[in-house]
């Protein structure tokens, strides 16, 4: 009967204070909706003048920087959707650009104001008709990004694995044994095959990529040397060189000259959570800036893919503390700039720096941005 009695009189404080949890518990609900509701709000800047005028050199990215904290985020920003990306030629010069505040959205025609309830009389009814659009004839609309940065990276081979590398089509001689080619000169070359086209691009091999972490190979990045087109199929072909912007000799191979990429990015977060490193700038140098391309250690294998925005860190500083017993505090990763992947290949990517605030450098890493 005491136990009885016991539980009797604890049962009024246990849904006492289970009722206290509860209310403690929605009260942090509460509390934290409007955070998880902001969380993924594109934020205005505060310095986001009302309305801009388009000028060539433009870019998406950088007219949505103007307004917003998070222009790679510029698809949301301009409510486009996939299909609507696909078609660049939607934003020129000369065109305004409005702030509409009260969607935190972009748009090319001005907001519509506040509506006021008014009666509606035959004086003031206006009649809406279609009107032409009319774009000059040399006029281009502007791009995402800056494509005159990335454009050669786009047409050559960039990176090449090891096999690869032994199956490709090999220089072997040259027209009355020339030691270098240029211009008209004529090249043979050994396994060229009869069903890729007649327009070859000329490339030697140059820098090994190893994984920082791994030490595994990651594959090669070659020089492009310049173009040669086939004069008759055989063993060896016969080619001639119609472009060189470096000395070509044998020993060098040839790709086929690239088709073209799409040049219409839809820049967004990875699906997977990446975690690269730096492991090169291009032209051989140790620091970078704005707008210079870098390559990463991760690549198709790892669920990276053309358009993917990746954040830049610097790793945080280690303070040492006093002490045989107290441990040394690891400051948390700076995050100081935004790269955007533009080319993939299996274990490699080429990313290029949208914005940065200190120079970018090797084994720096680049993961999702937060």
């Amino acid at each position: 009967m005491q136990n009885l009695n016991r539980c009797a009189n604890f049962a009024p404080h246990f849904i006492t204070l289970l009722g206290f949890s509860m209310r403690k518990i929605i009260s942090l609900i509460c509390f934290l909706l409007p955070i998880l509701a902001s969380a993924d709000v594109l934020q205005i800047r505060e310095d986001a003048p009302d309305r801009y005028v388009v000028v060539k050199g433009d870019t998406l990215w950088d007219i949505s920087a103007m307004f917003f904290k998070d222009p790679w985020k510029w698809p949301e920003i301009w409510a486009l959707n996939k299909q609507a990306i696909k078609d660049p030629h939607w934003i020129y010069p000369g065109d305004l650009v409005y702030l509409d505040r009260s969607t935190g959205t972009l748009t090319t025609t001005p907001p519509a104001p506040a509506l006021v309830a008014e009666p509606v009389t035959p004086s003031n009814i206006v009649k809406l008709e279609p009107k032409v659009r009319v774009v000059g004839q040399n006029t281009e609309a502007i791009p995402a990004i800056p494509l005159d940065v990335i454009a050669s990276f786009l047409q050559r081979p960039l990176v090449v694995d090891e096999e690869e590398l032994d199956n490709a089509p090999k220089l072997v001689g040259t027209y009355e044994q020339r030691t270098l080619l240029s211009v008209n000169d004529l090249a043979y070359a050994q396994n060229l095959p009869t069903d890729k086209g007649s327009q070859w691009q000329v490339y030697r091999p140059n820098v090994k990529f190893v994984d920082p972490d791994t030490d595994e190979e990651l594959g090669q990045e070659v020089m492009y040397l310049g173009d040669a087109t086939v004069e008759k199929f055989g063993d060896p072909s016969t080619l001639r060189i119609t472009n060189a912007i470096l000395e070509i000799n044998k020993g060098d191979y040839f790709a086929q000259a690239g088709t073209g990429y799409s040049t219409s990015y839809l820049p967004r977060a990875p699906e997977n959570q990446i975690s690269a490193k730096v492991i090169s700038i291009y032209g051989g140098v140790q620091q970078a800036g704005q707008h210079a391309v870098i390559t990463l250690n991760k690549g198709r294998r790892d669920g990276l893919e053309v358009g993917n925005v990746l954040g830049l860190y610097q790793k945080g500083e280690v303070l040492k503390t006093q002490g045989w017993f107290t441990p040394n505090i690891n400051l948390p990763d700076m995050r100081y700039g935004l790269v955007m992947v533009f080319r993939v290949f299996n274990k490699v990517s080429y990313a290029l720096v949208m914005e940065t605030k200190l120079p970018v450098q090797l084994l720096d890493s680049a993961r999702n941005p937060e």
